[in-house]
Parts: C-alpha cells; sequence; structure tokens
C-alpha cells in the first residue's frame, strides 16, 4: 500500500480539500483508497458522513493510532492512504510523515504561509527525510503570486509541484455536499487543477515504488 500524507504548520492552508480532492481521483481512477484523518476538528470524517457513500473510506484516528489504522488498511485491501493531519501539532505531522511515501505540503501564496517552510523543513528532517513537494494552494486567479511562492519554496531547497491549485469556489461548493470539485464540476478548471496535481503525485509515488523495490533487491 502507497501512503501519501498532506502536511502543513498552519490550518487554513487547504489540506483536507487536497486529501480529500486527491483521495476522490484515485478513487474515480478504480483504486481502493483510505483517507487517515488526524485533525481531532474531523473535517475529514465530516466530509465523509455529508458524502453518505462508502468511498473512499474515512477513518477518524488520534496519531498514536496511526500505524495500527494503517496497518488495518492493507490488510483490508487499500492500496493507496492519504492521511490528512491537523495545523499546528508538530507531533501528528512528524507521525504521518514518517508512514509516507510521499508527503505533498500545500501553502498560500503569503508570507504567513512562506514562513512555515522553515519548520516543515525540521518535521521532515525528523521524519527521515522522506520524498516532498511544496504545493501552492488557494493561489488568487489573478497576478503572479503563486509563482513568486514557488520560486521562494525553491530557494529554500524545496523540491515544488509545477501544478498550482487556485482558489476556486467549486472546491467549497463541493465540499459543502460531501464531494469533490471532480464530482461537481467535472469539466471545471478545478477539477482540471486536481486532475493534474493527481497525475503528478501518482508519478511520484511510482517512483517512490520503483527506488524502494531497487533497494530491496540490492540486499537480497
Amino acid at each position: 500500500m502507497q501512503v501519501l500524507a498532506v502536511i502543513g504548520q498552519k490550518g487554513g492552508n487547504g489540506k483536507s480539500t487536497i486529501a480529500l480532492g486527491l483521495a476522490v481521483e484515485a478513487d474515480l481512477a478504480g483504486r481502493s483508497v483510505a483517507v487517515v484523518d488526524l485533525d481531532p476538528q474531523a473535517t475529514a470524517a465530516k466530509w465523509s458522513d455529508r458524502r453518505g457513500t462508502e468511498t473512499p473510506a474515512v477513518v477518524s484516528c488520534q496519531v498514536s493510532r496511526l500505524p495500527q489504522i494503517l496497518d488495518v488498511a492493507a490488510k483490508g485491501g487499500a492500496d493507496l492512504a492519504v492521511i490528512d493531519t491537523p495545523g499546528h501539532s508538530t507531533d501528528a505531522l512528524i507521525a504521518a510523515a514518517k508512514a509516507a511515501d510521499f508527503v505533498l505540503m500545500p501553502i498560500q501564496p503569503q508570507l504567513y504561509d512562506i514562513e512555515t517552510l522553515d519548520s516543515l523543513k525540521d518535521v521532515l528532517m525528523l521524519a527521515g527525510r522522506p520524498a516532498a513537494a511544496v504545493l501552492v494552494n488557494r493561489a488568487p486567479i489573478q497576478g503572479q503570486r503563486h509563482s513568486e511562492t514557488q520560486e521562494a519554496a525553491a530557494a529554500q531547497g524545496f523540491e515544488v509541484c509545477p501544478v498550482v491549485i487556485f482558489a476556486r469556489a467549486a472546491h467549497g461548493d463541493a465540499g459543502n455536499i460531501g464531494k469533490a470539485a471532480t464530482e461537481y464540476d467535472p469539466k471545471g478548471k478545478a477539477a482540471q487543477e486536481m486532475a493534474s496535481l493527481y497525475s503528478y503525485i501518482s508519478i511520484a509515488l511510482k517512483e517512490r515504488s520503483r527506488d524502494e523495490e531497487k533497494r530491496i533487491s540490492r540486499r537480497a
């Protein structure tokens, strides 16, 4: 089972929207998906309640139970787990990053978010330096703040996701009824951007799997 962690050091940067959007993309692609909600506010779990369907499966749990929940998901046939994390909880971020094959870090294109990158670098170090990338999320449709933020993240040594998720109403409107933008407006720009992000993540996870297979073969 592959594991994707979506982490960030502050609330309001759209982690849950990204995690759920990617989970829905994977579900529509035919994958068996488990979303693990580590946020005490249970944003993903409440979304699932509004959704009223069994897929993607969403489980709310405490950080200390994360390894057990991931083990149950793998044994239950899930081939992708997406971990949604709270803001302002370093323990949760480290645990999620440590369990992940790839870590996605959404930030908004504003100084407050850019200033959290130093602490995210520490989180990745404590988690054993997993493969990771910064994602510019909730970017204004007008202007160049998204590209300026990408440049700032790259200057700090981060891999930067080439996809930008812009601030589009479809994300919020879809979440209100337990859907993702891809389902709410399949032909809209929000859906197109999320599909592009899923393609990027899928490739990153495949590369991670190939690297792991190479390491195992060398040991053998």
